[in-house]
């Protein structure tokens, strides 16, 4: 019994240590197998890197012939063109032989007027001497100039913003002195008006009352007095809008004088000055 108990139990460890066999056999497998599946794919990869790193090297090399060839035709160009202006340069040597002669006997020529080349330094120094006076003076002149420049910028400007001033100045001093007339010319025809409805109405009370001569003759210088203060009124209104219609026109003159003495045509206004008539004139 004992040995048979024992038997089993051996059996039984038998079965266990051999499924943990299997199982760490599976597991060596499945481990060999995953190191085999990525020691495949890395050397894909890498080959697949290698193939591509060949292939550019490849692309480029190609690349690289075909410049060369272009370069080597553009030289053989550059080497036919060459050899034409070879040609050409030793046509122009043989045509220049002549000329070299000549530039010869002009060098012998010269030879001999260097014998005056102290006369001719002389001179050349003189020459100096009044070229630098004169650069002076020309700076002098240049500096003058952009003074002058500057003077007459700043003169433009003022000239400019009188203008301005002016134009503004005229424009306001019509508007009032339009406006002014206009009320005064106003005022003028109302106080006529009214005056000529009290001659009536006074004429219409002097028909119905009937009065005696000597109240009429008291009412006829009551009014003879009313009518020589509304005259005086009226006297004083038309002095006032002639004084204004002068000092309009004077100004009108000024402005006149201001813009010929800085240049400026009328024409430049844009717009025909009114000028106002003096009443009584």
């Amino acid at each position: 019994e004992i040995e048979a108990k024992y038997t089993k139990k051996m059996q039984v460890l038998r079965d266990e240590l051999d499924l943990r066999r299997k199982t760490e056999i599976h597991e060596v497998e499945e481990r060999k197998n995953s190191h085999i599946s990525e020691l495949m794919t890395n050397h894909e990869k890498a080959f697949s890197d290698i193939k591509n790193y060949y292939n550019d090297i490849t692309l480029k090399n190609l690349a690289l012939i075909s410049l060369l060839k272009e370069q080597i035709e553009d030289m053989k160009k550059t080497e036919n063109q060459l050899e034409k202006e070879k040609a050409d340069v030793l046509l122009q040597n043989k045509e220049l032989k002549e000329p070299l002669q000549q530039a010869q006997e002009q060098v012998l020529e010269l030879q001999k007027k260097l014998a005056h080349y102290d006369k001719d330094k002389e001179a050349l120094v003189n020459t100096k001497a009044r070229l630098k006076v004169t650069q002076k003076e020309l700076k002098d002149l240049q500096w003058e100039h952009e003074v002058l420049e500057q003077r007459f910028s700043k003169v433009q400007a003022e000239r400019d913003e009188l203008y301005q001033k002016f134009t503004k100045a005229i424009n306001e001093v019509q508007q009032k002195t339009g406006f002014k007339n206009l009320l005064l010319e106003r005022k003028l025809k109302g106080l006529l008006s009214v005056l000529e409805k009290k001659e009536v109405e006074l004429s219409e009370v002097f028909a119905a009352s009937k009065l005696d001569p000597g109240a009429l003759s008291l009412v006829s210088h009551k009014l003879e007095d009313v009518l020589n203060s509304k005259n005086t009124t009226i006297k004083d209104l038309q002095l006032q809008l002639a004084r204004v219609c002068k000092a309009h026109n004077d100004m009108l003159q000024t402005f006149k004088a201001k813009l010929t003495a800085f240049g400026i045509p009328l024409d430049n206004l844009g717009f025909k000055p009114l000028v106002s008539p003096v009443p009584g004139q």
